[in-house]
């Protein structure tokens, strides 16, 4: 098969320690050029992997059969789709964008094209648990599941680690709310409905019905105490609860044998073959889930607004 040519959008930390290295050194795929908005920054990364700057994204595009993403959602959306509309394949980052107007225009660039797409969430593409929801999946019926995360990226005794202006902004229900919502639905099934509560600072409180019939729970924030992070990961049914084993310790989100996954299912899907579930649909069916799962936290705290002024009142 011929080796596919990614480029690259992008400079910052995933583009520096994930995508680049591996895209470098992928055998499916050859490195054929990097864009960023710091011409510096993208020149510096270029000369590290053997490849080319590029300061026009359409010199980029021409060099290149797929483009792959390292930018914030809302800097990605209208980029992708001027590559889709160019005849490229896309190699997306999650959430696809942060409005399910730029996800849906999005995702007609890609089918009006005809190109081929692949959404990186992590977890859905790191082998090991690939291979244990695979399974799970096979297994069922499943009665509910949980999926927590609580991450102390911006708690004030956190680490900082991953810091962005998108990501303080939009909290956890957009940066780790992707990562519960691929595994719950790779078993489970589609949503079908979701309420949502708001908890303490950007904390989220997800209930969940799945097309199989089944419900399930996520709890999601990036502001954490440091003491209290941790991940929860569970499947409940028929035939007791499953957890992954040693869940949340290094090896089952590995992000570089993830993405070196992503790139091979994109060259494959490229290719005429097999397409990946993650793609930009499925991509469009998450943002679309957690646009309603914003729509009523901030209706909850609105509504919340006059009870505690009254409490706060002399």
């Amino acid at each position: 098969m011929t080796r596919l040519r990614v480029g690259l959008i992008g400079t910052g930390p995933w583009a520096t320690q994930t995508h680049a290295p591996v895209l470098a050194a992928h055998p499916d795929a050859t490195l054929s050029g990097i864009w960023g908005r710091r011409p510096q920054t993208a020149a510096d990364l270029a000369n590290a992997h053997a490849t080319t700057a590029y300061e026009d994204l359409d010199e980029l595009f021409a060099a290149s059969d797929a483009i792959a993403f390292a930018v914030p959602p809302d800097v990605q959306a209208p980029l992708a789709e001027r590559a889709a509309a160019a005849g490229r394949h896309l190699l997306l980052d999650k959430p696809i964008a942060t409005s399910p107007e730029a996800a849906r225009t999005l995702a007609a660039a890609v089918a009006k094209a005809g190109v081929a797409s692949v959404v990186f969430f992590t977890l859905r593409f790191a082998p090991p648990m690939a291979a244990w929801l695979a399974d799970r999946s096979q297994e069922g019926p499943w009665f509910t599941a949980r999926a927590d995360w609580y991450s102390s990226f911006f708690a004030a005794d956190g680490t900082g680690a991953f810091d962005s202006p998108w990501r303080a902004d939009k909290g956890g229900l957009w940066d780790v709310g992707p990562h519960a919502l691929s595994v719950l639905t790779a078993v489970l099934g589609e949503v079908t409905a979701v309420t949502a509560a708001p908890g303490p600072e950007d904390a989220v409180h997800l209930v969940l019905r799945h097309e199989s019939g089944a419900s399930s729970t996520a709890t999601l924030t990036l502001r954490a105490p440091a003491a209290a992070e941790g991940l929860v990961l569970e499947f409940r049914g028929e035939q007791g609860t499953a957890t992954p084993p040693g869940w949340g310790e290094s090896g089952w989100g590995d992000s570089t044998d993830a993405f070196r996954s992503a790139v091979a299912a994109l060259a494959q899907a490229a290719g005429g073959g097999k397409q990946h579930p993650c793609d930009v649909h499925f991509g469009l069916r998450v943002t679309d889930v957690l646009t309603e799962a914003e729509r009523q936290v901030a209706a909850r705290r609105a509504s919340e607004l006059p009870a505690r002024s009254s409490a706060q009142a002399p």
